[in-house]
């Protein structure tokens, strides 16, 4: 089997390595072949003054008696291309996830809890400072939290802070560490959170989307670019989304978890 090709012959590609062994079909003096570029999928074939006879150009495989169509593969670099956005994705993925959890845990509920003050901001010295970094947090019992700062000038300035945040607790300042006892929540205030919990869920959700088509587009480009086909692109996007519902499948689990608390 044998194809013609022109000065410039774009080639679709297919097989894993490319063959460089071309042999004219006959009279091989009239043609010769100054260099080629391989672009992924396709081959750009360059010849010299000499140009083509016109008479099939044969590529022999030295594994196959019979003569075929030039095929070229890049296997390894698709592969790579898209072991490179698919990490990317799955990364900031967990990212999501991570970012997730910290905020359901700051929401507080009926239990105590140290990360509920992990958002809590103190006027240190004029700079804003994690209280978490100033202060050991701990949980004396199941409704109460201590916090004892590291340097006791700064007592006053984390009542403050506590006090103007929107976690509704009361400190109890008695000169050497700060005390916080958790009311039980009442049914509506369960309500409340729990609203807060589901938008903070889908919020999630919608970023996990939005890394999806982020990637998706990455794709497309390459293929733009004839660095993948079409099928490739479709290929990949199958396996993303398939990735997608994995992380979609834990912020649901995240969110059935916090709902119990």
């Amino acid at each position: 089997m044998a194809t013609a090709f022109t000065p410039a012959t774009h080639i679709r590609c297919n097989s894993p390595r490319i063959l460089p062994s071309f042999v004219p079909a006959s009279n091989s003096k009239s043609a010769k072949v100054v260099s080629w570029n391989a672009a992924s999928n396709y081959v750009k074939l360059q010849v010299g003054p000499g140009g083509f006879s016109g008479k099939p150009l044969v590529v022999r495989k030295p594994w196959m008696k019979r003569a075929s169509i030039l095929r070229c593969g890049t296997m390894e670099e698709i592969a790579a291309e898209k072991s490179l956005i698919e990490k990317d994705a799955k990364g900031r993925m967990e990212k999501t996830i991570e970012t997730l959890k910290s905020n359901f845990m700051s929401i507080r509920t009926g239990r105590a809890n140290p990360a509920m003050l992990d958002k809590v901001q103190v006027d240190y010295y004029g700079t804003p400072v994690n209280l978490k970094s100033i202060a050991q947090i701990s949980t004396p019992d199941a409704s109460s939290l201590m916090v004892q700062p590291y340097d006791k000038s700064s007592l006053k300035a984390v009542e403050k802070a506590i006090v103007s945040s929107d976690l509704g607790l009361t400190p109890n300042n008695d000169g050497d560490v700060i005390r916080l006892t958790l009311p039980q929540l009442t049914s509506e205030r369960r309500k409340e959170l729990s609203k807060i919990v589901a938008k903070q869920a889908e919020e999630g959700k919608v970023a996990i989307r939005n890394i999806r088509r982020d990637a998706i587009k990455s794709y497309e480009k390459l293929e733009k670019e004839k660095k993948l086909s079409e099928d490739n692109v479709k290929d990949f996007s199958n396996d993303l989304q398939k990735v997608t519902d994995e992380y979609m499948k834990k912020i649901d689990s995240l969110f059935k978890q916090k709902e119990k608390v």
